[in-house]
């Protein structure tokens, strides 16, 4: 599999058992200092067993997010627009041969009732995520395309979907240069397993089952113009450690390739799908202990990079991993194509069951209560700050003036159109706060963005 040389991660696994607590200490100050860790660094933290030293490791993770990202958590949905699939990936539901799950493939009209449902909850950035086909008498990149244009063009009132980012199968260059110039934000693609006798046993069949056209699609993004890329692995495939640092040695590649690191890692692991046997018994188990540390790790060996949590954790885990890492995480998720409409018995397969089943507004609310600032803000993506012009800001954390800045515009936006009581009453309570440390020139800033919502004014930004 091109990137990845899997006997210097073997060795490099097998050597960091010998690391003394001196070299975990100096490997920790250099990532406060906001420095990336290499390969050998990374395989040292995810080795080390030692209770004490691994609260170390924590408590440095929690500093790194805190300094790149100060507290505010980005918001999204996933929005399946179809489970119509050409592969037979032994985990996922959406698997050829799942003769247990309804198939569907949205039309143009039920993709603007998933949307208009969407924002009249309050969302504003949309993960469009589809099987690796397409309806009959379509191309995968026209359907992609079509469905693109039909979320950006549906509204609920004066409300529109800000930014849509896109989960689908590798393209060639031609065809992501039509992604782009259809104004995504971030494409992500999952390697799934960066192991290689492991990748082509869990994909037996299909466009899928080529590892290395899945590992180069993001290099071929890459030269279509897209410069937020996202990459993640499906943690339970193979041993964690071994797909962490595989993951990271991805991460190298992108980085002396293209000078840009991945905007977003995602983290998933593998949650049990109706009729598939595998995901309810993952061949490597990930235990809620070693899923810490992944993120932990993650955090600090890629301080810059935004890390992405779905739906598929349960509540406690969700809200741990914010303080080890995680600055996106996903809300109010249905995995089924046209699920948030139809909610009947005869909706189409989700791809997998979920953890966390609490609405927006719960979540917000519960991320005002951990004191996280949550997030709708699409900036960064209207002020070109992507690719490299955004790494130069994240990776010294200078990002996180303007992250928080509009994150409280954008919380307003929310708590003004769509909050329950409960939740004005403390979202209310924590943009005063938020305001009063603040200087006098980012207050009377942050007052004009404020007194324009109250205006009716929607999606400024600085």
């Amino acid at each position: 599999m091109k990137y990845i040389d899997e006997e210097r991660i073997n060795n490099l696994l097998a050597d960091a058992s010998k690391a003394d607590s001196q070299n975990l200490d100096d490997i920790l100050a250099k990532a406060k200092s906001l420095k990336r860790l290499g390969l050998k660094e990374s395989a040292l933290l995810l080795s080390n067993t030692e209770p004490e030293q691994i609260k170390k490791i924590f408590e440095a993770a929690s500093f790194v997010k805190d300094a790149i990202y100060g507290r505010r958590v980005v918001l999204f949905a996933p929005l399946y627009i179809s489970n119509l699939c050409a592969n037979s990936c032994l985990y996922c539901a959406f698997k050829s041969d799942n003769l247990l799950i309804k198939r569907k493939a949205l039309t143009v009209s039920e993709i603007n009732l998933q949307v208009e449902w969407l924002l009249k909850r309050g969302h504003k950035r949309i993960l469009m995520v589809c099987g690796e086909d397409a309806p009959d008498g379509k191309s995968n990149i026209d359907y992609y395309l079509e469905a693109i244009k039909s979320i950006y063009a549906s509204s609920a009132g004066k409300n529109k979907i800000k930014r849509v980012n896109v989960n689908c199968a590798p393209l060639a260059v031609d065809e992501f240069k039509k992604l782009k110039n259809c104004g995504i934000g971030t494409y992500q693609i999952f390697q799934e397993t960066y192991h290689s006798q492991t990748y082509l046993r869990m994909h037996p069949k299909g466009p899928k089952s080529d590892p290395d056209n899945r590992i180069t699609a993001p290099d071929r993004a890459f030269r279509a113009g897209i410069d937020d890329i996202g990459i993640g692995a499906l943690f339970g495939l193979y041993d964690w450690r071994f797909e962490t640092l595989a993951l990271l040695s991805h991460v190298e590649h992108m980085e002396e390739e293209f000078k840009v690191g991945p905007h977003t890692i995602s983290v998933p692991r593998i949650e049990p799908a109706e009729g598939v046997e595998l995901s309810s018994n993952p061949p490597y188990k990930i235990s809620d202990d070693q899923f810490r540390k992944i993120v932990a790790v993650l955090r600090l060996s890629v301080p810059y990079t935004g890390i992405i949590m779905s739906t598929r954790e349960d509540i406690q885990m969700r809200d741990a991993l914010l303080s080890l890492g995680v600055s996106q995480i996903s809300a109010e998720s249905n995995t089924s194509p046209g699920g948030y409409t139809n909610v009947d018995k005869e909706q189409a397969g989700g791809q997998f069951s979920l953890g966390d089943h609490r609405s927006l507004d719960e979540i917000v609310g519960a991320l005002i209560t951990h004191d996280y600032i949550p997030s709708f803000c699409a900036a960064c993506y209207r002020m070109e700050r992507t690719g490299e012009s955004f790494m130069k800001l994240a990776m010294p954390g200078t990002i996180k003036g303007k992250c928080s800045m509009n994150a409280l515009i954008t919380l307003k936006e929310y708590l003004d159109d769509f909050a329950s009581g409960q939740v004005k009453g403390v979202g209310y309570k924590m943009i005063e706060r938020y305001f009063k440390q603040l200087g006098p020139s980012e207050q009377d800033k942050l007052q004009f963005f404020f007194s324009r919502v109250r205006e009716g004014v929607r999606d400024e930004y600085v």
